[in-house]
């Protein structure tokens, strides 16, 4: 149960968040039992003066990720993925890819072959050597190499960039979980929609989770916000499809923070939902743990109008299978072991195993980390915790 001190700590620091300027904010949290609480805070909708509600639907952007490392941990565990085989093996195209060595004044981009193969796990773990434009500068040259050469699938052209550095040498973030969803709906022979709703949709009971925006859902959309250059945030007429050109397993999904935290309690426990199991214990032991000799490095913007640069909440940070992993406590929030990761509309995730704990924050405004956002995630997340200390919440101590 959500104690009634813990709900009133999550709807005033919401609300606290729209009175420092967050144009709309939801935010929830979830125990080891299921039990939640949800509040909303804000317009989600400058059009309509629509209030924020707790099923307002938003784009997950990056916290995509998870669903996806979960659907292909679900392939393992059904013997039709092997983590060290050639992720060509399963998905040719992948072998395609080159290593970036030179990007000329001309534009011409000079590659090589890499030394080793991607593997699935590379995917899972981020070592594959694929990133993102808005953390490289070579990425956003090539990004804008493409704005000016259009093709009829854009979205597919963002994942064919050559690697940064070849495979298994370091941790970069990037693309890598997209990849692993192409190959996820490969192995299953179906489109990654439907391997979600089928593995983790149905039985976590998510009514409002797809690539897909159904009339349902865009009655509930959010409306995406930016930061102009003068400072404001204001709403983009930014659009999204009822179906798009592709499943991106890192960044494709539209949910509801009630879903998010239903989807989280999967990995706060032993890998059982609401409806059914997810994944088997032994399976979610395994992937919480902190992977040896894998550094994690600040994320530094190429790309300032979309995101600032990424720091993280401890001091020390390392990764476990597709989650950042905390090395520490981080005074006054999560403790060490906790589970986090975060979507570029400025949506927030952490899975505290050892407190019982799990929590959403999520705004629909970029830059991703602008200073009003982390400011917002961190109170939010404080008052968390000091309500759970206050009720006399052991578990969360």
């Amino acid at each position: 149960m959500i104690s009634p001190a813990i709900a009133d700590a999550v709807d005033r620091a919401l609300d606290r968040a729209v009175a420092a300027g967050v144009p709309y904010v939801i935010g929830g949290v979830t125990d080891g039992a299921g039990a939640q609480h949800v509040g909303a805070a804000g317009q989600r909708s400058p059009e309509t003066a629509d209030a924020a509600m707790p099923d307002t639907v938003i784009a997950l952007f990056s916290v995509t990720k998870a669903f996806t490392a979960t659907a292909a941990l679900q392939c393992v565990e059904d013997g039709v993925l092997d983590l060290d085989a050639p992720a060509r093996s399963y998905l040719p195209a992948i072998g395609d890819l080159d290593v970036l060595e030179e990007i000329a004044a001309d534009g011409t981009v000079s590659t090589r072959p890499p030394t080793r193969e991607i593997t699935s796990r590379m995917l899972l773990q981020h070592t594959s050597g694929l990133g993102y434009d808005i953390f490289d500068e070579r990425y956003a040259a090539l990004a804008r190499r493409r704005r000016s050469h259009p093709t009829a699938t854009p979205l597919r052209d963002s994942l064919r960039t050559p690697l940064l550095h070849d495979p298994g040498e370091r941790w970069t973030y990037g693309t890598s979980t997209d990849w692993l969803g192409l190959l996820v709906a490969e192995v299953r022979g179906r489109r990654l929609e439907g391997v979600l709703r089928t593995g983790i949709f149905e039985p976590c009971g998510l009514e409002s989770t797809s690539f897909d925006v159904t009339p349902s859902m865009r009655s509930r959309l959010g409306a995406l916000h930016r930061r102009g250059r003068d400072g404001s945030i204001v709403a983009t007429s930014s659009t999204p499809p009822d179906t798009p050109e592709l499943d991106m397993g890192g960044q494709g999904l539209f949910s509801t923070v009630p879903d998010v935290l239903r989807f989280l309690g999967v990995w706060l426990g032993d890998g059982s939902a609401e409806r059914g199991r997810v994944l088997r214990p032994e399976t979610v032991a395994w992937a919480v743990r902190r992977i040896p000799g894998l550094e994690v490095t600040p994320l530094r913007s190429a790309l300032p109008a979309l995101a600032c640069d990424a720091g993280f909440p401890g001091p020390a940070t390392s990764w476990a299978h597709s989650f950042l992993f905390e090395d520490a406590d981080v005074a006054g929030r999560r403790r060490a072991g906790t589970l986090s990761w975060a979507g570029l509309g400025n949506v927030f995730y952490w899975i505290d195993r050892t407190s019982g704990t799990a929590g959403v924050w999520a705004a629909q405004f970029m830059p991703f980390l602008d200073p009003l956002a982390t400011s917002g995630f961190d109170a939010f997340e404080r008052a968390v915790y000091g309500a759970s200390l206050g009720a006399g919440d052991a578990t969360a101590g």
